[in-house]
């Protein structure tokens, strides 16, 4: 993926967002220029549109003021309670229309502002579920856990949970996101 973000890069974009907001996936309905994902916060009415452009109108990949304000009918015509706009990179005016129209936005150089305690639990929340399925428990303490001995780890799981403890640690919010997506991943495969 190197510095691009590809149309996969932007859909795990919204998966993380999801999984540290803790939506759950209501609907998801794909059109030709990307993904709308409908989710509400856990334990809630509330209805949140999350619209992944994956392909945009204009041939350098930066998604203008049209589609931002496609979202906007959409938001009102539907009566969404909150919307996301997620793609690779926004034009300046784009990204003024979403402040004004209340619309949150991610892209590759713009994330929501997550706190490293709250990825951290986020991403704890999938070590334990990813624990039990594995290996069905989830270790109390380090040493109940059997994916690390004699230096060496037989266990993913266990090997990015070591990473984003050290991540946590230092503050590192970026590779924290990045163990996260790891977890997603795994989460994902694990599902299918």
């Amino acid at each position: 993926m190197g510095n691009e973000l590809t149309g996969e890069g932007v859909v795990e974009m919204a998966e993380l967002i999801m999984a540290v907001e803790d939506y759950e996936r209501e609907e998801e309905q794909r059109w030709e220029k990307g993904i709308d994902i409908i989710a509400s916060p856990f334990k809630s009415d509330d209805k949140i549109l999350m619209r992944v452009i994956t392909k945009p109108s204009s041939k350098s990949g930066v998604i203008g003021t049209t589609a931002v304000r496609e979202m906007g009918e959409e938001l009102e015509r539907k009566d969404y309670d909150k919307g996301f706009l997620i793609g690779k990179r926004f034009t300046k005016d784009a990204r003024d229309v979403m402040i004004q129209e209340g619309i949150e936005m991610a892209s590759k150089k713009i994330m929501p502002p997550f706190e490293p305690q709250r990825l951290y639990v986020t991403i704890h929340n999938h070590i334990n579920r990813l624990c039990r399925a594995k290996c069905g428990h989830a270790p109390k303490e380090e040493s109940d856990c059997k994916g690390y001995s004699d230096g060496h780890y037989s266990c993913k799981i266990r090997l990015i949970s070591d990473n984003a403890q050290f991540h946590l640690e230092r503050g590192w919010v970026n590779l924290l996101q990045n163990d996260l997506k790891q977890f997603l991943t795994i989460d994902k495969s694990a599902s299918n």
